[in-house]
């Protein structure tokens, strides 16, 4: 299992409970699949830097979970196919940025001195 964090974009004027549901059926994926949901952090609407599809603004919510690489292909193509959906990206986070520790046979990570 590894850890991910899912950027999702939803177009700004989609009803909040079309969000939700998205949200939903995304956690559902993850759990189905084998996976772990983590937090679901909702930023809100956010102007964008500059146009994407005509859109000046989106609704921002970051989802962390954990799961295999099947997982994230069910997922993207979810994510895909939802209309509310402007953009998505998809982050695998480091071992150590997760609060994970490495396992046995993993390489080391900090440079040992040379005597």
């Amino acid at each position: 299992m590894r850890p991910y964090e899912v950027m999702v974009i939803f177009d700004a004027g989609a009803d909040p409970s079309a969000i939700q549901a998205v949200v939903d059926r995304t956690l559902e994926t993850v759990r189905s699949s084998g996976g772990t949901p983590g937090t679901v952090d909702r930023w809100g609407r956010r102007p964008f830097a500059y146009e994407v599809n005509h859109r000046r603004e989106g609704y921002y919510v970051l989802i962390e979970l954990t799961g295999v690489p099947q997982t994230l292909q069910d997922l993207d193509r979810l994510l895909s196919l939802a209309d509310e959906v402007i953009r998505h990206k998809v982050i695998r986070l480091p071992d150590n940025v997760a609060g994970r520790t490495p396992g046995p046979g993993a390489p080391e990570t900090a440079a040992s001195p040379v005597g």
